[in-house]
């Protein structure tokens, strides 16, 4: 794929592109990834943030409140009233650490943790909705896992 550079004295209106936007194809591509994923997690209960939170912890449980906003970069703001949800329909549950009583642990319930087999065929399922190559899903995975890096290292500058 060739590269598309702007001139060297570009500026102004031209800087102001949609086209020229790095931001603009990433949230496009979320909103359209989010979408193919909804019909997927729907049987599940499961909304596309709420997944994201549940991975976290299937991967490793439990979490304080820190950690889960650390990983998926979210803010309390956002991140609070999902988890109040979650444990509302008895996905997670979220317990003050007895050794620091001013932290607060999430962890899957009995049937959070059931939802983790429901989920095993969702990346696949993904994957063949797509039409995208797995080792192209790899190499874009990684592109955007390292400018995760670099924008979450700019941003706490």
């Amino acid at each position: 794929m060739a590269k598309k550079h702007l001139p060297s004295g570009a500026k102004g209106d031209e800087l102001l592109r949609l086209d020229q936007q790095l931001c603009f194809p990433l949230y496009a591509a979320t909103n359209l990834i989010q979408r193919l994923y909804r019909p997927l997690l729907e049987p599940l209960g499961l909304t596309y943030s709420q997944y994201l939170v549940m991975l976290v912890l299937w991967e490793r449980e439990p979490l304080t409140v820190r950690e889960l906003q650390g990983c998926l970069h979210l803010d309390v703001g956002t991140l609070s009233p999902m988890l109040k949800r979650m444990e509302s329909a008895g996905m997670i549950t979220r317990l003050r650490d007895p050794q620091d009583e001013r932290r607060v642990l999430i962890a899957t319930t009995a049937q959070g943790s059931q939802l983790k087999a429901k989920a095993r065929n969702i990346p696949h399922a993904l994957a063949k909705k797509t039409g995208v190559e797995l080792n192209q899903i790899e190499d874009l995975r990684d592109l955007t896992r390292a400018l995760v890096v670099q924008l979450s290292e700019a941003a706490e500058r």
